[in-house]
């Protein structure tokens, strides 16, 4: 915060109105004139930004907006959060639903892409519109919950394809949700015979971490078992705020896991992944998932080369803690689902034995049993 150009008018962090969720929530920054009391902004800025908010909404709480750096555009939290001429560049190849979830979708709110587990869309707001949103086509159009009819008819589809046993709950963010209307939705699934797991994908801990109150975990223990994977994309969005929110979380017992993505001139140097990774598990939070950027359309400056994060994971293998390191996925274009990107550590396989090669480069051989 020392950094920011923090508006005078506005609470002090660390105060009872600061600290208010709904505060936060109510005042989040959509407009120019209001980013201008954190950032400082260049007259050509300032039209760029007004042209991209005619293509798509601009929403940053002040929190996450007080971790800005006020003066450099490259600030990994401010390009995250600020718009620029960049995203109304269209590439051929983008698309407005690149991950195919229309064309999975068997009823309104649901896609329903594996065997055994759904995602269910249950909002279309977030605390924060991120520039690198995979859903920039809903996401951000309204600020609205899905509702009670949408909700029971999502349900239903649930109820009658028993193979389900596993329901995503995301959005938008779910945790921008009021705790009673989040319970009715997670109260309606656990009446769900065959529905074992219940996730929750949410940017919360990282940009509203506030929100993670006593209220919402005790409410969220009745419904066990409960996991939540939440979105840390740099070293500096983990802040005192955000890692009591995931201890607040994971004391409840709740298990919680991190996706990040991949994005360029943000994280995309084994050095900044590798703090970010260590800062999670010191937080205690499982990093799961590292992302390719998906090919949303407008996003394409975000974007590295596939290259790019399979030469980090093979940098980070052995050098970090295996619960340390992330799976490296890219989520296939037109609805493929999740394909890993491994490095090449098999240099040949026959029935005699696999030849392999570790972190390092070195050569090692493991014979094949015999077959019997």
């Amino acid at each position: 915060m020392e950094n920011s150009l923090y508006a005078p008018g506005d609470p002090e962090p660390g105060g009872a109105k600061w600290a208010d969720w709904k505060w936060q929530f109510r005042n989040r920054i959509t407009s120019v004139e209001e980013l201008q009391k954190y950032i400082r902004l260049s007259e050509k800025e300032k039209q760029d930004i007004s042209h991209c908010l005619n293509i798509f909404r601009m929403a940053i709480t002040p929190y996450y907006a007080s971790l800005m750096d006020p003066v450099n555009p490259m600030c990994p939290i401010r390009m995250q959060a600020v718009p620029t001429i960049g995203e109304t560049c269209v590439l051929p190849y983008e698309k407005a639903d690149p991950l195919g979830e229309e064309r999975d979708s068997p009823v309104p709110n649901i896609v329903h892409r594996y065997p055994d587990r759904v995602l269910f869309l249950v909002t279309h707001q977030c605390a924060m519109y991120c520039r690198h949103c995979t859903r920039r086509r809903t996401v951000g159009e309204e600020d609205l919950v899905i509702t009670e009819p949408e909700i029971e008819k999502a349900a239903a589809y649930i109820e009658r394809t028993p193979q389900i046993r596993d329901v995503l709950l995301s959005g938008g963010d779910p945790l921008t949700m009021g705790d009673a209307p989040l319970e009715r939705i997670i109260a309606r699934l656990r009446r769900i015979g065959h529905v074992e797991v219940i996730r929750i994908g949410t940017r919360v801990p990282v940009v509203l971490p506030m929100r993670i109150t006593p209220e919402l975990t005790d409410m969220l223990k009745k419904y066990q078992p409960i996991w939540i994977n939440t979105h840390f994309n740099h070293p500096k969005e983990i802040t005192k705020e955000s890692e009591k929110a995931c201890a607040n979380i994971i004391e409840a017992g709740i298990p919680l896991g991190n996706q990040s993505v991949l994005l360029k001139n943000i994280n995309d140097d084994t050095e900044t992944m590798k703090e970010l990774l260590l800062k999670l598990v010191k937080a205690r939070v499982r990093p799961y998932y590292l992302y390719q950027c998906d090919l949303s359309q407008g996003i394409g400056h975000f974007r590295t080369r596939v290259d790019t994060g399979i030469r980090i994971i093979q940098e980070l293998t052995g050098t970090i803690s295996g619960y340390a390191l992330p799976r490296f996925v890219i989520d296939a274009p037109g609805g493929g689902g999740k394909v890993p990107m491994n490095p090449e550590y098999i240099v040949s396989k026959d029935d005699r034995e696999v030849v392999m090669r570790n972190y390092k480069g070195d050569i090692y051989r493991y014979p094949q049993p015999a077959d019997v």
